[in-house]
């Protein structure tokens, strides 16, 4: 039997701290102000009472991704373990896979100019570790494994708990899951890939 990947992200333990973003940054010499995987942060409430949420964000390795579909020269796969995969050797930069990803996962590359994700860290994978963003969680809030095996953690967790996707209206079937998500982390907001974006967004809007 197949296996099959997926990461479970338990939110009742994530503490905020960045070291997933930071552990993918340096396993992939993502550049400066570009992400693979970020945390986004929501507060709630007033001084002195607030709340602050987070929300561990990667690509989600869709059963159904429309990522797939839209590339012309299919550098962009889905391998049959369910991890999605950017082949930056046939990749021509045309940024279609960016645009039809709905979760705002993608970024094209300001040096190789070839699309740019999470990949499960599959070279690691591959080789039997788990992803680096795994590997560094400092609270063991991420859980990644094989769904076809009924031993692993992650099939025990979904099985047992209470679990939530981003945007399952879409249709993607994500296979990245968030135990006890705050629901108002879950409203999506735009994400700017890099820092250029965001000046570029704020310049723009400025007279608003």
């Amino acid at each position: 039997m197949n296996k099959r990947y997926a990461m479970v992200v338990d939110l009742r333990k994530c503490i905020g701290c960045h070291a997933c973003s930071v552990a993918c940054k340096s396993e992939f010499d993502v550049p400066l102000g570009y992400w693979r995987a970020w945390v986004k942060t929501e507060e709630k409430g007033r001084y002195p009472h607030v709340r602050v949420s987070f929300l561990p964000r990667l690509c989600n390795h869709c059963d159904n991704p429309p990522c797939t579909f839209v590339c012309p020269v299919k550098a962009t796969y889905k391998r049959p373990d369910g991890i999605v995969v950017v082949d930056e050797s046939l990749c021509i930069g045309c940024k279609a896979c960016i645009m039809a990803c709905p979760y705002e996962a993608r970024f094209s590359h300001p040096s190789k100019h070839v699309a740019n994700k999470c990949d499960f860290c599959y070279h690691r994978v591959d080789k039997g570790m788990v992803p680096s963003c795994v590997n560094t969680c400092v609270g063991r809030n991420r859980i990644f494994g094989d769904l076809n095996d009924p031993n692993s953690e992650v099939r025990k967790l979904l099985d047992t708990q209470e679990v939530q996707v981003l945007k399952p209206e879409m249709g993607t079937s994500p296979q990245v899951y968030y135990i006890i998500p705050d629901k108002d982390t879950l409203i999506p907001t735009y994400k700017y890939h890099n820092d250029i974006e965001r000046r570029a967004f704020n310049a723009s809007n400025d007279h608003l």
